[in-house]
């Protein structure tokens, strides 16, 4: 019996294993599904039914551990469009998956660095796309890693930003900085992909358009949320920093501001967004950071997503992965013995199987009916309660901006209300301390009466006293008296003052506490009426808020009650027609049974149509492959007779140039391309050839242009480059017709590939690239433009410069007097005339060329002409650059040495610098002007002119120098003989230490000028002696090394550094 009781918990046991192990391979199935269809190469927007499953994975195994275990499975690196969609699957994994998602794809972080550096180092449109989402993705995942408290969506309340920010100015300010980058990252991919919409053919109702715009809806609601950030915090630095500190945030938010608005309202007019995204609108001009009320004013961005089901496309791919799978496994269960008599009992009251079968199969197609009408009602029902929840969003939005103009209007009528009694004071104060002033007058003048009458008083009693004075003769008594009296007048006297300021003391006093009971009464009644404004302001608000609650409740009851009602309407109408379902059974039989005959003769006519049919689409197969094959060999000959050229001594002749040798490549690569796609269409509808005929065609004659120009270009190549060169384009005939051989069988037609061609074709286009002369990166058609904008950059530096000079000679006459003083204003006198000099070379330059380009460029236009003088138009750019970077260095050398801090060797080398670039300058425009040309002459003469400014400015340096150099006297008279010989050795050694240095330093000057000769497109047999200087510059900048380079004399970037061209290169 124990035996028998233990068998079914372990056939529970093994049956749960059983359903748990088939629910994870179920899983694993539908993830794997989804991944795959959600990211592949079809040029397609991601559908939301796929990136849903995958978010509702990540919640299930409460992470992304099975999304990466299939994504990393994906060749990201082979194809942009997979690159780019699996960046948007990621984008919503990180948003909207699991919390744990984010440390899953935190492990994988280096995997998305080095697939956007991938892409980043391609020249590809979709690729830079990739690069940009992927910075984007690493940037994210970083900021939300260190702040943990802001989930990935960015949705999170301002006190919880609060909290993450701090009380720490120092943590606020690098916050901000990070949200700053976060935007950016966000912005700059947005650009891009618009800019690149903008400028190619696709539009927002295209699949290629939507492909990329389709992420953009994560990029709008991170930046709504990420714009929020910004002004929170700013306002918050603004709170605890000085407005000057902070002048480089606000430049950034702006800059933000105005791109995040550009961005927006382009995206609002495209209709892609329109179904999709509500997008706010941000407001006319950015927020005021220097008042704190602005931020009353600033309203939260809030994006609504309408919450609309995708329509399911029935596709059959999908009908396998959208089946339920049941939970337990019942076909193997039999049923018990005692359900035999039930099932004979259901036959002896419904009829035999086959009507019951009958019967069932109608109910149950109409009862399909009904559900879909069912459906459809419960669909209706949920678009009006999504447009209702939309309506109820903007009107939320809409009071949410009312209670931003209610709280505007609020604060300027409590500023109005605060300026009003402030004014009321003022003038109550005004009003008593005049009353006071009134009565301590009538008191004061009181006061004076009293004084006179006791001064009369006191001029009687003296009078007396005289009197008394004269009867001395009177008795004792009398002048004891006498005395007495005038005691006691004195005693009054005294008396009387103390009173008089005892009762001034006193009316300070008194007035003193009435101002303060005064300042304290009006003080405690206007707190108390702002408390009771308060109360009552807050108390309608509550009314009010309540009221549209109210009103909003009562109106989605009364909603709800009605589809409740219509519900039950439809229930009752479903109950009706199934009633009259049964009721036309029977004649639904007779028509069913005529039906069925019916369509035997139809299926008999539709299989001999579909014998028919079959027949001509082998036949058409056939007749497209036959065409395909044709084709195919018309390319092998082709491309067989471009091979053969390869080996042709007639051929040795030809030339090309590695520009057009690019140019072939490139054009072959799109043909690969074409060629790619047409065969792609071709294996998905062999019926149609058309696209691949057309892509073969032109590959072919685009793959042996490529070959012969590659040949002739390696004519004129050297050897190593030459042979290479040979090798590949060897070796791209020799994979082009294995290509074109596999698709001549239909045994191999699936697996040819033209990747291995695009490969070979590259390696050309690389190798034609480095055989193009240096300095080339420059279109030929902004030349002209170029050359302008660097004289004119040039005329701008140097008037910088002269006016810098000026600034720097007032600073000097402040800080310095005496030689130095003079010294200075010898010196920077010196610059000054050679700036001069200098601004009127380039001046007269720009006329002679203005001269050269009237006289020839016929009936071409300026940039032509430009254009078709590439090398001489380069070295008029080179000139003037020169010219400008050696004006900038002599004014910050001239400023070292009027501050003391720099040699006056670095202003010698500046000059010789500015003599040998204005040679360069005038060198280039003498090429191509006439020799009998007035405005040549004047440039020589202004040549000439520089070249003795030049000398000027070294002469005043040296004499300078000498004067302001202290030189001991060399006094040996106490030195011993052994003495004296121990200094000269030590001289000696310093000598030759010197002279070494010397040697070393004219090497490294002259590897350097070698180097620079190279950088700039100059052959090393070219080179002139002298270590690279030209001989009719030698006079100005001699080839005499300088012993040690200073750090002020740092060469410009190469991007920026003049090209000194020999002159015999401008022809």
């Amino acid at each position: 019996m124990n035996s028998i009781r233990r068998v079914p918990s372990r056939m529970k046991t093994k049956m749960t294993e059983t359903n748990l192990g088939a629910e994870r391979d179920h899983f694993d199935k539908k993830q794997l599904s989804s991944i795959s269809k959600a990211i592949n190469s079809n040029e397609a927007p991601v559908k939301e039914k796929h990136a849903r499953r995958i978010i509702m994975g990540t919640y299930r195994e409460k992470g992304a551990f099975t999304f990466w275990s299939y994504a990393l499975g994906i060749p990201l690196s082979s194809n942009a469009i997979v690159s780019w969609k699996f960046c948007h699957v990621l984008h919503k994994v990180l948003r909207d998956g699991h919390h744990n998602s984010l440390q899953d794809c935190m492990r994988h972080h280096g995997n998305i660095v080095e697939m956007g550096q991938l892409w980043g180092n391609l020249h590809d449109r979709h690729g830079q796309l990739v690069a940009l989402y992927c910075k984007l993705l690493c940037t994210k995942m970083e900021f939300h890693m260190k702040h943990s408290e802001i989930r990935p969506n960015l949705e999170v309340t301002d006190e919880v930003l609060e909290r993450v920010a701090g009380t720490d100015v120092n943590n606020v300010f690098q916050l901000t900085v990070k949200v700053f980058d976060y935007l950016d990252a966000e912005l700059r991919l947005a650009e891009t992909v618009i800019r690149q919409l903008n400028t190619s053919i696709a539009i927002s109702t295209t699949t290629s358009g939507q492909c990329r715009l389709s992420p953009l809806i994560q990029v709008i609601q991170d930046c709504s949320h990420l714009y929020h950030f910004t002004v929170k915090l700013l306002f918050k630095l603004h709170a605890c920093l000085p407005a000057d500190t902070l002048q480089g945030h606000r430049d950034r938010f702006h800059d933000q501001f105005h791109s995040l608005k550009t961005f927006f309202n382009k995206a609002r007019d495209m209709q892609y967004f329109k179904r999709l995204i509500q997008i706010p609108k941000l407001p006319e001009s950015p927020p005021n950071f220097l008042h704190a009320a602005s931020l009353a004013k600033h309203a939260r961005p809030v994006v609504v997503i309408p919450s609309e089901d995708e329509p399911e496309q029935l596709e059959d791919d999908d009908d396998d992965d959208d089946d339920p799978e049941p939970l337990i496994n019942v076909s193997d269960v039999t049923m018990p013995s005692m359900m035999v008599p039930q099932f004979d009992k259901f036959d002896q009251t419904f009829g035999p199987s086959n009507d019951r079968d009958i019967q069932i199969e109608n109910l149950q197609q109409d009862l399909g009916k009904l559900r879909a009408d069912l459906e459809r009602v419960k669909g209706e029902a949920q678009r009006y309660i999504t447009q209702l929840k939309s309506q109820i969003n903007s009107l939320e939005t809409e009071l949410e901006e009312q209670r931003v103009q209610k709280q505007r209007a609020l604060v300027e009528n409590e500023q109005l209300r605060m300026e009003l009694e402030a004014t009321r004071r003022r003038n109550a104060e005004h009003e008593i301390v005049q009353a006071t002033f009134g009565e301590a007058e009538t008191r004061a003048q009181a006061t004076e009466q009293r004084y006179t009458k006791l001064k009369e008083k006191h001029t009687e009693l003296v009078s007396s006293h005289a009197e008394l004075l004269r009867k001395s003769a009177d008795t004792v008594k009398i002048l004891s008296a006498t005395h007495q009296t005038r005691e006691e007048v004195e005693r009054t006297k005294q008396q009387l003052a103390f009173e008089v300021d005892r009762i001034k003391l006193d009316a300070d006093m008194k007035l003193e506490e009435q101002k303060f009971e005064m300042k304290k009464l009006k003080r405690d009644f206007e707190e108390k009426r702002a408390e009771v404004e308060h109360v009552k302001g807050t108390l309608q608000r509550t009314e009010k808020v309540g009221e549209q609650l109210t009103s909003s409740m009562l109106a989605l009851q009364a909603e709800k009650e009605r589809l409740m009602r219509s519900a039950s309407e439809k229930e009752a109408e479903l109950s009706s027609l199934s009633q009259a379902a049964q009721l036309q059974q029977s004649s639904l039989q007779q028509e069913r049974d005529r039906s069925t005959r019916e369509l035997g003769e139809l299926q008999g006519k539709l299989q001999e149509k579909s014998r028919r049919e079959v027949q001509l689409q082998q036949k058409l197969l056939e007749e497209q492959f036959s065409l395909l094959q044709g084709t195919v060999s018309e390319a092998e000959y082709i491309i067989q007779d471009a091979v053969a050229k390869l080996d042709d001594p007639l051929h040795i002749r030809c030339t090309s140039s590695p520009d057009y040798l690019v140019s072939r490549a490139e054009a072959t690569l799109g043909s690969i391309d074409n060629v790619k796609k047409g065969h792609s269409d071709y294996l998905t509808n062999m019926g149609d050839a058309g696209g691949l005929l057309r892509a073969l065609t032109n590959f072919s004659h685009l793959a042996a242009d490529t070959i012969i120009n590659g040949s002739a270009t390696a004519h004129l190549a050297p050897t190593d480059h030459a042979d290479r060169l040979t090798e590949n384009c060897r070796g791209c005939a020799t994979q082009s017709l294995q290509f074109l051989k596999d698709l001549k069988s239909k045994a191999s037609l699936q697996r040819a590939d033209p990747a291995s061609i695009r490969i070979v074709v590259e390696k050309i286009m690389k190798l034609g690239e480095e055989l193009r002369p240096k300095g080339m990166d420059v279109r030929q058609d902004e030349l002209g433009d170029l050359v302008d904008k660097e004289m004119a950059a040039t005329s701008a530096a140097i008037e910088k410069a002269v006016s810098r000079i000026d600034e720097m000679m007032n600073q000097a006459r402040m800080d310095t007097s005496g030689v130095k003083l003079e010294v200075n204003e010898r010196i920077l006198y010196s610059c000054t005339d050679l700036m001069k000099a200098i601004h009127l070379l380039v001046l007269t330059s720009t006329d002679l060329q203005k001269e050269i380009v009237e006289g020839g460029r016929g009936a071409a236009t300026i940039k032509e002409f430009y254009a078709r003088n590439s090398r001489w138009t380069e070295g008029l750019i080179s000139a003037s650059k020169a010219v400008g970077w050696g004006a900038t260095q002599m004014v910050e050398s001239a400023d070292k040495v009027v501050l003391h801090t720099g040699k006056y060797e670095e202003l010698i080398v500046c000059s010789h610098e500015i003599a040998a670039s204005t040679a360069q300058l005038v060198a280039s425009s003498k090429v191509k002007a006439d020799r009998n040309s007035t405005k040549l002459t004047a440039l020589q003469q202004a040549s000439r002119h520089v070249n003795e400014m030049a000398a000027n400015v070294v002469a005043s340096t040296k004499t300078g120098q000498e004067h302001l150099e202290d030189k001991d006297t060399m006094d040996f008279s106490g030195m011993s003989l052994i003495k004296l010989k121990m200094e000269e050795m030590e001289s000696q050694v310093k000598v030759l230490e010197l002279e070494n240095q010397l040697g070393n330093e004219r090497l490294r000057l002259g590897e350097l000028r070698k180097k620079h000769y190279n950088i700039a497109g100059v052959p090393a047999a070219d080179l002139p002696e002298g270590n690279g200087l030209d001989p009719s510059l030698a006079p100005v900048a001699p080839s005499s090394p300088k012993s040690s380079k200073p750090s002020v004399m740092r060469k410009p970037d190469l991007a920026q550094k003049p090209n000194l061209l020999p002159k015999n290169m401008f022809r």
